[in-house]
């Protein structure tokens, strides 16, 4: 897990062998999701249950 600079512990997908996926953040209340190549770049914000599921379903559609 790796801490950035606003104190948030980032977590690598464990889907990923290369290093380039999405890291995961989980403040209190949200799940913040980044690119692992552009770690200053955009996040995407998500309510606990809508990232569940996006993970349940990632599940059962692999790339």
């Amino acid at each position: 897990m790796q801490q950035d600079d606003n104190g948030l512990a980032w977590q690598l997908s464990s889907y990923t062998n290369s290093g380039s996926c999405v890291e995961v953040a989980r403040p209190p209340g949200t799940v913040l999701v980044r690119d692992s190549k552009r770690r200053t770049g955009p996040r995407i914000s998500m309510e606990p249950a809508a990232f569940a599921d996006l993970v349940d379903w990632a599940k059962t559609h692999p790339a």
